[in-house]
């Protein structure tokens, strides 16, 4: 795992530094923070440093207690300069977010204060993700120094477009979010040895939508969330990740391959192409059960009409289709969401029917979990075993599922180490 120094200039968006600092500890990256002392007006130097478990620095001048070591180092014996040993020991330094004025500083070389020092001694890879009002990120000095930076190798995260800090501002300017951070920084370093290097894992993602008309559909409201979530904790792990997403609205993580579908057959024919080179298939889609019988090539007109009647037809079972193409190396969890009663006793069902290794079940008929919502609860149901997962984010319980697929995977073949 790499050790990050992340560098953190004033702005409201330093807020996300703290969750970009809790997913790469939870990673297993080795954080250290140096804040600008502008940055401090923002966040507090203690929440980075119970966060990385590391004293966080402000100043060349201020002594560092680790003595520019990373949590997972050796403080070394003597006290050498913080901007020099810091980015010695570091594999990359990301600087996040990044201020107009910090960027300035650093297209042109100035070294004010522990930062941009620290910038300037730099060998490792760096990265910058600008964070401010659209008109700032916009003008045309800004842009001249990101260009800049770009063509000395500095690697830019670019900004997302979306309600800014001042009220009734919008536009680009918004820090790319911490999840998004995290994979740029994993993109540019050696990430280590890693429990699921060389596994090819298959993610259904998003809900299908079966056309009535040019306008109207037949769907459902899964957001993707928790297809999503396993796609990037399982690229966390070393795996080799292609999500088919069915109508997808989420931030898409660097490294991880998306194949866009619409309907459910558009979905079969992708999971057909994709699932015999696949060691595991995550089958998290809601796909449509039923579809329209003829849909109209336009939109049909209400004017005129008393009602609308619809001819429904069902639709391939992809899972078991898949599940019946499966070879002994590979393992197949399929997903059920239920509302109400009887959800455990139907995912049992659905696990011996469909011939899976793994049912996860959730309830949707609860507002605070599921589709659409941030959080999630499941059951998670195997041939020999069943665990209840509490309540938690979605990345959360995706790590759950994948503890349970890891426990799944069989032996790897005597000499292959895979």
């Amino acid at each position: 795992m790499a050790r990050i120094l992340l560098g953190v200039s004033g702005g409201i968006a330093a807020y996300k530094a703290l969750e970009l600092v809790r997913l790469a500890t939870k990673g297993g990256h080795a954080v250290r923070v140096i804040q600008t002392p502008t940055a401090q007006r923002f966040v507090g130097a203690a929440s980075f440093a119970a966060l990385t478990g590391a004293p966080v620095l402000d100043s060349e001048f201020e002594r560092d207690p680790s003595r520019g070591a990373f949590p997972d180092q050796p403080a070394p014996h003597h006290d050498p300069l913080s901007h020099l040993e810091l980015v010695r020991n570091a594999d990359v330094l990301l600087v996040a977010p990044a201020s107009a004025n910090t960027i300035a500083k650093l297209a042109h070389g100035l070294a004010d204060n522990l930062l941009t020092s620290a910038a300037l001694a730099a060998t490792c890879p760096v990265l910058v993700a600008p964070a401010m009002n659209n008109h700032m990120y916009e003008h045309p000095a800004t842009q001249a120094n990101l260009r800049l930076l770009r063509e000395r190798g500095v690697t830019v995260v670019e900004p997302g477009t979306g309600a800014l800090g001042s009220k009734h501002e919008w536009g680009i300017g918004r820090l790319a979010e911490p999840a998004e951070l995290l994979a740029a920084v994993e993109a540019v370093v050696p990430a280590g040895a890693r429990p699921w290097d060389g596994l090819k894992v298959l993610v259904t993602a998003g809900g299908t939508r079966e056309p009535i008309d040019s306008v109207r559909f037949v769907g459902n409201r899964s957001s993707g969330r928790m297809g999503f979530a396993l796609a990037e904790e399982a690229a966390a792990l070393g795996a080799d990740v292609t999500v088919i997403a069915a109508h997808v609205a989420l931030p898409r993580r660097p490294g991880v391959r998306y194949v866009d579908v619409g309907t459910a057959a558009e979905l079969q024919a992708a999971c057909e192409a994709e699932f015999p080179a696949c060691d595991v298939l995550l089958m998290a889609a809601a796909v449509a059960d039923f579809r329209p019988v003829a849909p109209a090539a336009d939109k049909i007109k209400k004017s005129g009409r008393q009602e609308l009647r619809l001819e429904l037809e069902p639709t391939q079972d992809i899972l078991s289709l898949l599940s019946g193409q499966r070879t002994p190396r590979q393992v197949v969890v399929g997903f059920a969401a239920e509302h109400g009663g009887g959800a455990v006793a139907y995912g049992r069902d659905k696990l011996a029917r469909k011939g899976l290794d793994a049912v996860v079940v959730n309830d949707i008929a609860r507002a605070d979990i599921g589709f659409e919502a941030p959080d999630n609860e499941v059951t998670i149901l195997t041939r020999d075993d069943e665990r209840h997962v509490p309540r938690g984010t979605k990345a959360e319980v995706a790590r759950a599922v994948l503890d349970a697929v890891d426990a799944l995977r069989p032996a790897p073949a005597p000499g292959t180490g895979a």
